[in-house]
């Protein structure tokens, strides 16, 4: 396992370094002009997206499952807490009425690393445009499933597995069985099956997209992701135009997938 995967203050840092540098950028571009007074994070962790969003002067609300996450959230945001800038909630998504538990809708909605672990993603995509105001976005970053590193085995315990590129699209069973053999615990061979099970690929996404009628404003496909810069000290690099546009080709070898849509 990589370091900042344990190290909360390092990666709550990332987080907001990736998205001060980069993904606030990306959203400014493409929706100039537009005020982000209500900014919403699903799958917030430890909410250092939402940072960048509070030095904005957004209202942010983080809703996470994993309550420990939200733990470590409200520490780093014990000001924004007391000021009333900052909400957190741990419940399913589909549990949450928008306008009767949260106080209306959103300017902008984040999903930053989460599509990738939903199942339904269809379902769910219909559901997030319950919690837009009129005009509202969607802002999703996400690893392609067929990537070198899309099954997210980077948290395995082992070197030579966390390194290990493409092992991940092997068939269950044998990618079940060499995470046995190198001893990985029972909590993260569950965690690492789940993420086969829901992977997307750039195709699904956009289908999905498609179904639910929600309109692609803007689009960037990365050889480097651009969080690579903080982890690796990596400089982000855009994919390839031809290859962005040859359908499965680059998911193989697009490392990070940004998107703004809208109804």
């Amino acid at each position: 396992m990589y370091e900042f995967n344990s190290d909360k203050d390092r990666y709550f840092d990332i987080q907001y370094r990736v998205t001060k540098d980069h993904i606030l950028p990306f959203i400014r571009q493409h929706a100039p002009g537009k005020q982000w007074n209500r900014v919403l994070e699903i799958g917030c962790a430890e909410a250092g997206v939402l940072k960048a969003f509070l030095e904005e002067g957004a209202f942010c609300t983080g809703i996470e499952l994993a309550g420990y996450r939200l733990d470590t959230a409200m520490k780093f945001h014990q000001e924004a807490l007391a000021q009333g800038r900052i909400e957190f909630i741990n419940r399913n998504i589909f549990d949450i009425d928008p306008h009767n538990d949260l106080g209306g809708g959103y300017d902008l909605v984040i999903l930053k690393d989460v599509i990738e672990h939903i199942p339904g993603q269809k379902e769910f995509m219909h559901q997030l445009k319950s919690f837009l105001n009129e005009d509202g976005y969607i802002f999703f970053a996400f690893p392609p499933w067929q990537m070198p590193y899309g099954g997210h085995q980077q948290v395995c315990r082992s070197k030579f597995l966390s390194r290990l590129p493409y092992f991940h699209l092997l068939p269950g069973s044998i990618y079940k069985g060499i995470l046995k053999v190198f001893n990985e615990s029972e909590t993260t061979i569950n965690d690492l099956m789940e993420a086969k099970s829901t992977g997307i690929s750039i195709e699904r996404f956009e289908k999905a997209l498609l179904f639910n009628k929600l309109q692609i404003v803007a689009r960037k496909h990365f050889l480097f992701n651009p969080i690579y810069q903080y982890k690796f000290n990596v400089r982000p690099k855009g994919q390839n135009k031809l290859i962005s546009r040859i359908p499965f080709l680059r998911d193989l070898v697009t490392t990070a997938s940004y998107y703004l849509v809208k109804p």
